[in-house]
């Protein structure tokens, strides 16, 4: 009894880094495609010249 529920805790536990590592991968595309998109589309400066989008 004690190997099946060894088992199935194994297979719960990797099921769970399973379903968070993929769930990471979405969230760092997401991301991505909003970094991408104030890169191309940040205003430009007082001077003309193209600034930093970001704050730090």
């Amino acid at each position: 009894m004690v190997p099946v529920l060894l088992v199935l805790l194994l297979a719960l536990l990797l099921f769970g880094v399973g379903f968070a590592v993929k769930i990471l991968w979405w969230i760092a595309v997401a991301v991505l495609v909003i970094w991408l998109l104030g890169f191309l589309f940040r205003s430009t400066g007082a001077g003309g010249s193209r600034g930093r989008w970001y704050r730090w």
